[in-house]
């Protein structure tokens, strides 16, 4: 998770954090102090973003020793420690609570991701994402979601076309907007269609669309359509997909299953810096 995207990231949490500086450090901490201090978990959880936290505390004081103990991906017990840390002890301070944030609420979208990902298994069906992603933290959810074991769907406007109800309203209909996406869109896009009912499915499908959004769907009409599509283009469903209705979509036969959950409604997992 090393890009200039992260790193301007992680420098604006960073001043949005200190600021002028850290007030209660200075006025209590010796200049000098040494430090040593572990990051350990309070509660069962899969860990996603200790490269993330590694970065933090490089951008507050390089010389802080950081020693990841456990990988990303890793199911973590509680009282387990995540990580090892040495240095300045104002420096571990000021970076300690960003740290943290992040790393708390990424492992909370990868242990999400993984209890959905374990209530499909067995079936044909991809866990995958959406754009319902926190405001400025979308690459770093992304990939916890793939920590988590899902997949993602696009990261953003500019790298798919998905023609949803408001798009087809605007171009007059399913038919046009395909047509017009086919020949703006570059041939290296896929190009997904929202459909609401069987007769919108053979609409999209006659158009020549590559994937269809199977818009809050009952099982019945996602059997349906998933029969009706026949292979010929691959199928997502979507909404009012939850931990107790995620396996009987599943096993309607659609390829993909986009959960917003993931990065909207996950719970920050709980972590805490000691010092020892």
């Amino acid at each position: 998770m090393r890009s200039p995207l992260v790193e301007r990231l992680l420098r604006n949490a960073l001043e949005e954090d200190i600021g002028s500086g850290d007030i209660t450090t200075a006025a209590t901490v010796p200049p000098g102090t040494v430090a040593r201090a572990e990051l350990v978990a309070k509660e069962d959880f899969v860990l996603a973003g200790i490269d993330v936290a590694r970065q933090v505390f490089a951008l507050v004081d390089p010389q802080i020793a950081f020693e990841g103990l456990i990988a990303d991906g890793q199911a973590v017990r509680r009282g387990e420690v995540i990580a090892w840390l040495k240095g300045d002890a104002a420096g571990l301070l000021q970076g300690e609570r960003v740290a943290l944030n992040l790393l708390q609420r990424l492992s909370g979208v990868a242990t999400l991701t993984a209890r959905f990902v374990k209530e499909v298994a067995g079936t044909d069906a991809t866990i995958v994402d959406t754009r319902k992603t926190t405001p400025g933290l979308r690459t770093l959810e992304k990939y916890a979601v793939r920590v988590g074991g899902g997949g993602n769907h696009r990261m953003a406007l500019y790298d798919g076309v998905l023609i949803k109800e408001n798009h087809v309203v605007a171009a007059g209909g399913i038919t046009n907007a395909v047509s017009r996406a086919r020949v703006r869109a570059p041939h290296t896009v896929k190009i997904e269609v929202e459909v609401r009912d069987l007769d919108e499915v053979k609409e999209a499908l006659a158009a020549g669309a590559d994937i269809l959004l199977l818009d809050n769907m009952d099982l019945q009409q996602l059997t349906a359509a998933v029969d009706l599509v026949g292979g010929r283009a691959v199928t997502e469903a979507s909404g009012g997909v939850n931990l107790e209705t995620v396996r009987a979509i599943a096993e309607t036969g659609v390829n993909l299953i986009s959960v917003g959950a993931l990065t909207h409604s996950y719970r920050s997992v709980d972590i805490s810096m000691l010092f020892n």
